[in-house]
């Protein structure tokens, strides 16, 4: 998965202990094996990539660079990690780079690059970034999170829009809910409906990430960008301790009781598959969601329906997937991943990977011709909301505040997601605590 990235909040990055050994022995003995003897007789041209993207719609477009890396005559060594939206391949990179065997690329993002970064681990990829013109062809906003001090370190693969809400229209049909709910007053008449008709009115896995992308969802339509930006990305007290906070955490408890008692631990993919075969009715969800439905054959508008979440129409939580690079000793290997930056970048993969995944193209001035109606509409939103303030980076998606922070307040959130006798005021102060861990 490609979901937000986590570290430890009382850990310093590379410090070894018991527990972060036995998990990496756990997790990836095998591929260390083959990769340990590859580092000691590296041959030019192979790129080691560490990433969580094993779903369905995921694994094809992982497939995609895969060959374009092969057309430019390299050997790809695919390092996946699955689970834990990315905590687990966390834990395993940070052995790999403490044993001094980094991979070439590792999927991080935001905030964390700059730890990383920081920890003088990062490679320079101005050199591609200058022959590639990136300045000129990334936002800003998403060009500054690729950078540490001014330089390119990491490559950006794609944008995702996190507020969206997807649909069965067959569900829809059946209870009688005659358009997707624009606010919170018509979403709650809608699961009502559907609940009546025998099925299962919100898809929801109930695993901590996931209940931290509806809640911020939910905060966003309930509050509006300003709070959400005073509360997420500022994680000011005032806005943390404020009426509007309690309102979005009431609202995210009423979801709550639209789910079905089977949600825990229960996958996000699966999730989406419940909406997919019309067992329920509504999945808060990332638009990697999209790339599920696309890769199951499924066609927007006739066999889902997407929209912008209760009350964000005007907003645009964003996830920006990317490729941090390391610091490698071969210039073989160099070679490679600086083409493998290039490719990333490339209209080529940029096109392709994005119909794969259900997001749209990081690249400036893409053709969208190829592109669903979800994508046309996310793009435009993309490019509307950057103007008027409504575009905000996802705290649930490692995009926002410092992996520490982020940690702390996603596992409050699933405290008072999880445990119904939680008063809204104990869940305010637990936030508002959390957002204060460094």
């Amino acid at each position: 998965m490609h979901k937000h990235t986590q570290a430890a909040p009382a850990v310093p990055m590379f410090q070894r202990s018991a527990c972060a050994a036995r998990v990496f022995r756990r997790t990836a003995t095998a591929a260390l094996v083959s990769l340990v003897a590859f580092a000691g007789t590296a041959q030019a041209g192979e790129v080691e990539v560490l990433h969580w993207w094993t779903s369905g719609g995921e694994a094809k477009s992982v497939a995609e660079l895969k060959k374009i890396m092969q057309a430019k005559g390299h050997t790809w060594k695919d390092f996946a990690v699955a689970g834990g939206g990315g905590d687990n391949a966390m834990t395993v990179l940070k052995s790999r780079v403490v044993s001094g065997n980094p991979p070439a690329a590792a999927q991080i993002k935001g905030p964390a690059i700059q730890e990383w970064a920081n920890e003088g681990v990062l490679a320079n990829l101005d050199p591609v970034a200058k022959a590639e013109k990136w300045d000129s062809l990334l936002p800003k906003v998403v060009a500054d999170v690729m950078k540490h001090k001014g330089v390119y370190v990491a490559a950006p693969v794609n944008v995702h829009r996190v507020n969206w809400v997807w649909a069965s229209p067959d569900v829809l049909k059946k209870a009688g809910v005659a358009a997707m709910p624009k606010n919170y007053d018509e979403f709650f008449a809608a699961a009502e409906k559907i609940k009546k008709a025998g099925l299962i009115p919100v898809a929801h896995g109930g695993q901590n990430w996931q209940d931290f992308t509806t809640f911020e969802t939910v905060a966003l339509g309930v509050g509006g960008a300003k709070f959400y930006s005073d509360a997420f990305i500022k994680l000011d007290p005032k806005a943390l301790g404020s009426d509007t906070m309690k309102k979005s955490l009431e609202t995210f408890r009423k979801i709550k009781s639209y789910t079905d008692p089977a949600a825990p631990g229960r996958d996000w993919n699966l999730a989406t598959a419940m909406v997919m075969q019309g067992k329920a009715g509504f999945q808060f969800m990332g638009d990697w969601a999209k790339g599920e439905f696309i890769a199951a054959g499924k066609v927007p508008g006739k066999d889902f329906l997407c929209a912008a979440a209760p009350g964000t129409a005007n907003a645009y939580t964003f996830n920006v997937d990317s490729f941090a690079m390391f610091k490698l000793k071969s210039t073989d290997a160099q070679k490679a991943q600086g083409d493998l930056a290039a490719a990333i970048m490339g209209p080529e993969f940029q096109e392709v990977f994005n119909l794969n995944k259900g997001s749209i193209p990081v690249r400036l001035n893409m053709k969208m011709d190829k592109f669903d109606e979800c994508a046309k509409t996310s793009t435009k939103d993309f490019v509307d909301t950057a103007k008027t303030g409504g575009l905000l980076p996802s705290i649930a998606h490692g995009m926002a505040v410092k992996p520490a922070a982020e940690g702390a307040i996603k596992d409050a959130v699933s405290q008072f997601w999880n445990d119904d006798k939680m008063t809204v005021a104990d869940a305010m102060k637990k936030i508002g605590a959390a957002a204060k861990t460094n």
